[in-house]
């Protein structure tokens, strides 16, 4: 994105506020931000990765006296230490103002009533689609996930018309609804779907079944949370809020700047964060940037649907899997549904993968000769040879959270 003379002030400002914690006190000792100068100056300065926020565990990224800080957030810690956030009433109060901005541009107002499934504790999204509905002034209905009989009896009884959750939980709902013959019951108008890349078939198919619009919904613990980003009903990639954070897009692989409208890794700087500012952190999320006005007529710039992460490739047989491009290549196939899973294992001296797929079809022969048309498109589009095998709707695994589509068993 453009970096003007005013964005400039609050990169170095930022920069400043960053150096009064541990972490960039160290690792920006020999630099001042007066010495920041232009774009090129900024873009010498090294990037943030995650596993510098782990080793600040647990409290090297606070950049202010401890008594400013009223809330700490926290990543799972799934794959090692987690990372630590603290926020201060400033950053809290920022994050609602962003997330009531992503309400309004999908078209929310006072009478709406938003149901939130995502989880609350130390992970952001619960608590951050609920500070933004209640800053929007919308009746909250801070259900957080699981017990699907009784999130579908609120909506009912309550008659809610946003639904916040994962684009997992969002279909389990839709397919549970579905069988339960209660659509006619169900008042949703909206779904703002966040925290996980869906493919475009599982989009149409959340729409249609639950009959409403659908948003994507950006953001990750280390920068406030869900809201920093949101599409518009134009559906043409998600506005982020540069007021608040500034954006670069990169080659993952040499760190250098992308060419506009090419994909690349998003990097992310926080303007006005306190509590823990973070400068050029890699999120590993691949988007490009969209340039041009938007028909909607916000100012603010946008980026692509998420496509993938850079750290979620998959090496088999010196061939890299990405799920999107899976996901791409699934959804041009007619009577393959949305929902997948890989299995790759190592026997007999090689790899294997096996590729459950879901469809309509209930007849062995056609199911057969669709394996088929899908193991010769992945062979042409991905340079693989997989044993696809076809299974009923609903037979895969279901996810109240984020779903997991491939599993390396290899190691």
């Amino acid at each position: 994105m453009e970096m003007t003379a005013d964005m400039l002030d609050r990169i170095k400002a930022s920069i400043t506020r960053a150096k009064e914690g541990g972490f960039y006190g160290k690792r920006f000792a020999g630099i001042s931000p007066d010495d920041i100068k232009s774009r090129g100056d900024f873009e010498k300065l090294p990037f943030t990765e995650k596993e510098d926020l782990r080793d600040a565990y647990p409290l090297g990224l606070l950049a202010v006296d401890e008594e400013k800080i009223v809330r700490i957030h926290s990543s799972s810690g799934t794959t090692g230490t987690p990372v630590i956030i603290p926020y201060t009433q400033k950053d809290v109060n920022d994050w609602a103002i962003m997330f009531k901005r992503c309400y309004e541009t999908a078209g929310l107002t006072k009478k709406d009533r938003v149901h939130i499934t995502p989880g609350y504790g130390l992970w952001t999204a619960g608590i951050g689609f609920q500070l933004g509905a209640e800053l929007l002034g919308a009746m909250t209905i801070p259900m957080g996930p699981g017990n699907t009989d009784k999130q579908i009896k609120m909506m009912e009884d309550l008659q809610s018309t946003v639904l916040c959750a994962t684009s997992s939980y969002a279909l389990l709902l839709a397919e549970e609804i579905e069988k339960r013959g209660v659509k006619d019951k169900i008042r949703l108008r909206k779904g703002i779907i966040g925290s996980e890349r869906w493919g475009e078939k599982m989009r149409k198919r959340i729409a249609a079944e639950l009959g409403v619009e659908l948003y994507d919904i950006y953001g990750l613990t280390e920068i406030y949370g869900p809201g920093i980003g949101i599409s518009c009903k134009y559906q043409c990639g998600m506005h982020m809020w540069t007021d608040y954070l500034y954006y670069e897009v990169i080659n993952p692989h040499t760190g250098a700047l992308v060419a506009p409208g090419e994909i690349g890794e998003l990097v992310i700087t926080t303007l006005c964060k306190e509590g823990a500012p973070l400068i050029r952190y890699r999120t590993h999320d691949l988007t490009r940037e969209i340039s041009g006005p938007c028909e909607c007529g916000s100012a603010y710039p946008r980026i692509d649907t998420l496509i993938g992460r850079s750290d979620d490739m998959i090496k088999v047989k010196g061939t890299m899997i990405y799920p999107s491009r899976v996901d791409e290549l699934l959804s041009s196939i007619p009577d393959v549904s949305s929902e997948y899973q890989i299995q790759i294992d190592h026997l007999n001296g090689r790899d294997i993968i096996n590729l459950f797929f879901e469809t309509p079809l209930t007849d062995k022969a056609a199911m057969k000769a669709l394996e088929k048309t899908v193991e010769d498109a992945f062979k042409e589009k991905i340079g693989l040879s997989p044993k696809p095998m076809a299974v009923g709707m609903g037979e895969l695994p279901r996810s109240e959270k984020k779903s997991t589509r491939i599993f390396d068993n290899r190691y």
